[in-house]
């Protein structure tokens, strides 16, 4: 089995934080993975993507090929289509249904809906009212790898949330559940 994911957003997001519990509930369950990194600016909020590779056979390259990426877990909507042409047919996209505008020529809001809402398989919700709900608004990043959990397959959402718990272990037990609360919320709309 393999699964093969673009992680995208805008710098400052949290994409690389989902990237990591990816990366550690695969590790734990000894599934080959690679990664490669684009980072942005956090600063000026600039793009950020990774592809993330996992399988249980040898992964030769750590980069997705167009048309090959069966998710695209996306902080932002015009960033899941700037990512659109490495999508698989089957792919799904998992994104937040809140702009994130800062660029003078972000395109129009309903014509990026359009465009979204004419791709075959997308899932999407607004990520940062789950995560204020959850009582955490900084967790919405987890709010949306709870939502994509069910897509990844390749790692069990029990090993994501336990992943999520390790990761954010040094933070406290405070910051560790409200992040297992976002991902369940996140579990629970997509459902």
């Amino acid at each position: 089995m393999k699964k093969d994911i673009i992680l995208c957003g805008v710098g400052g997001q949290g994409i690389l934080s989902i990237a990591t519990i990816i990366g550690e509930a695969a590790t734990r369950a000894d599934i080959n993975l690679k990664q490669a990194e684009v980072h942005g600016m956090s600063q000026r909020g600039g793009d950020v993507q990774s592809n993330l590779r996992l399988s249980t056979e040898t992964i030769y390259s750590d980069l997705i090929p167009l048309g090959g990426a069966d998710v695209i877990i996306s902080m932002e909507p015009m960033e899941a289509l700037r990512y659109l042409p490495y999508l698989s047919k089957d792919g799904v996209i998992v994104t937040s249904n809140k702009p994130f505008v800062n660029i003078p020529n972000y395109p129009d809001e309903k014509a990026l809906f359009d465009e979204l809402a004419s791709q075959p398989n997308v899932v999407q919700l607004d990520i940062e009212a789950v995560a204020s709900e959850a009582g955490s608004a900084r967790s919405a990043n987890v709010v949306l790898l709870g939502m994509a959990a069910k897509y990844i397959e390749i790692v069990s959402a029990d090993a994501l949330r336990t992943a999520v718990a390790t990761i954010f272990a040094r933070k406290g037990e405070a910051v560790i559940e409200a992040n297992l609360k976002a991902f369940d919320k996140g579990a629970e709309a997509s459902k």
